[in-house]
């Protein structure tokens, strides 16, 4: 797993507003009911995320760091993965979480990426500029939801793995070139789990297809790296965070 329930996001390099969040229901086409959590801005920008955890689903992590980007004017919403097969149950260090990963198919994700874009684009958020970011397996998640017909605006990976093959749709090298938004990539120079040469791959792939891209590999830093206890990669959180932000104000 990446984070476990001590870990906490690094504060974004921005000055912090007001924010609420508060945990949510919300219910795909087929009528699965799963675990969301949305944070509202006090002074809203015109931008909003999509955020895709790790593999243990939504936990503390998540929401957390939609409280960030809220709190810098970026409504945000989290979503879990497992309610098909888990519930809505909590998702703390206790929850096995391998059973239901390896359960999840593309297709009902993409149906719950749905509810929750509906969600986003409700109200006066309608027409903001909206955008993915996930870690590890949401990491390739987000990329992935950016081969489907969703109109983001830009979709952003922390470490995405890159072999991870759901339900037999192909891994994200074997699905790269169906990108068709603007893509930022963020990963750890020294990630034992994903090579140096496979980010260069997915970069590539990117390039043979002219979508704008940027990859960006911080030496040394390992998988995770994005945590507010690892100060020793204080620098790369900070400069990660910084990456997002640009991507995000370039594209809104």
């Amino acid at each position: 797993m990446c984070y476990d329930d001590n870990a906490r996001p690094p504060l974004p390099p921005s000055e912090a507003g007001a924010a609420q969040g508060e945990d949510i229901v919300l219910e795909a086409a087929d009528g699965n009911r799963f675990a969301a959590y949305a944070a509202q801005p006090g002074k809203p920008t015109g931008a909003q995320i999509l955020i895709f955890p790790d593999v243990r689903g939504l936990h503390q992590f998540y929401k957390e760091l939609a409280l960030r980007f809220a709190e810098i004017g970026i409504t945000a919403v989290a979503i879990d993965y497992f309610g098909r097969t888990a519930g809505i149950s909590s998702r703390d260090d206790s929850f096995e979480f391998m059973p239901h990963v390896q359960q999840i198919r593309l297709e009902t994700f993409f149906a719950d990426v749905a509810a929750a874009l509906a969600y986003l684009r409700s109200g006066e958020e309608a027409h903001r500029s909206t955008f993915t970011v996930g870690f590890c397996m949401g990491g390739t998640l987000s990329f992935l939801s950016g081969t489907q017909d969703f109109g983001w605006a830009g979709v952003i990976g922390f470490y995405a793995g890159m072999t991870r093959d759901f339900g037999g749709r192909g891994t994200l090298l074997e699905q790269a070139h169906k990108i068709r938004y603007p893509a930022l990539g963020l990963f750890g120079g020294a990630d034992q789990a994903i090579p140096v040469s496979a980010v260069q791959h997915f970069d590539e792939a990117l390039d043979e297809i002219g979508v704008e891209h940027e990859i960006v590999i911080y030496p040394g830093a390992p998988h995770s790296f994005f945590d507010r206890r690892a100060v020793e990669f204080a620098d790369a959180s900070t400069d990660a965070w910084q990456h997002v932000l640009s991507f995000i104000a370039a594209h809104t």
